[in-house]
């Protein structure tokens, strides 16, 4: 595709096009990645669903951005070349922390893995007797490292994010994406979604912090329905888990080439997705 601005990068879902010094686009296409692989498969309208929750959130979170003197890097969503309106955004450049910050209040995943192994995850201690789906006493900011395309992203400690940033940025990171998730997790809360947890990426603008990337999407988060939570396995979901569930009994190997995804689990994954955008925003996806 030419959108007549030089290619910077990309990525396993967006593109990133060099608009100007201060500006960038965003393009998220409709490729869906699973323990760190680009599949062949795409996921009709991901793209468009993507750019529409992280805007949609984005205005949701600004006051909190607003309380921490933060802010985040969208401009424009609708000053965007014709060929990608829908799933791109115009946004500030930024200098990027090297870290992602990822936020918790269930435990599930690659969290329950470490915790049944060490009754924590990295240096965040948790109670004893917690199983996959049980909500935490409190949030949790549990990092990890930031991995290119191809490579895995490794959970990290407080400590080394300190020792990577330095400990008033660091202590500025945690104290935000804990504020960030607890305003989702309330706003998610009240539409019936529970928001087991999440993945936030900053940088910096003219000294500032700055949220950037997507925000709150079925990519980057967890989303449960509220009905059917229980703890003891897992959960249903409005994400790309049930991908990574059908990869899991496919007998792929994680190492060869990722298979095909059904048409079922296709279609299955692209209402996961709307569902996901509808139920949280309360408006249609059209």
């Amino acid at each position: 595709m030419t959108l007549g601005y030089p290619l910077l990068a990309r990525g396993k879902v967006r593109e990133v096009y060099a608009v100007d010094d201060e500006r960038l686009l965003l393009v998220a296409s409709d490729r869906i990645s699973a323990y760190d692989a680009v599949l062949p498969t795409p996921i009709p309208d991901k793209g468009r669903v993507l750019t529409a929750l992280s805007v949609w959130w984005f205005d949701q979170l600004a006051p909190v951005l607003e309380a921490h003197g933060a802010t985040h890097h969208l401009i424009s969503a609708d000053d965007v070349p014709a060929e990608v309106a829908g799933r791109a955004m115009l946004v500030r450049r930024l200098a990027m922390e090297p870290v992602e910050c990822v936020a918790r209040g269930y435990l599930s995943g690659s969290g329950t893995v470490e915790y049944q192994r060490t009754g924590a995850i990295r240096d965040v201690a948790l109670p004893a007797g917690l199983v996959e789906g049980s909500r935490l006493p409190e949030p949790v900011f549990t990092p990890s490292t930031k991995a290119e395309v191809g490579e895995h992203d490794e959970a990290i400690t407080f400590a080394q994010v300190v020792t990577t940033v330095g400990r008033p940025r660091a202590e500025a990171l945690r104290e935000l994406t804990l504020a960030l998730y607890r305003r989702a997790a309330e706003i998610a809360e009240e539409a019936g979604i529970i928001l087991a947890d999440t993945k936030f990426e900053f940088g910096t603008h003219a000294g500032g912090l700055v949220l950037g990337d997507e925000v709150l999407t079925p990519d980057s988060s967890r989303f449960w329905p509220a009905v059917t939570w229980s703890p003891g396995a897992a959960q249903p979901s409005y994400d790309k888990q049930y991908v990574r569930d059908w990869l899991t009994g496919s007998g792929w190997d994680r190492t060869s080439p990722p298979p095909e995804l059904p048409e079922g689990v296709v279609a299955a994954t692209r209402e996961r997705y709307v569902t996901a955008y509808e139920q949280l925003t309360g408006t249609s996806f059209v």
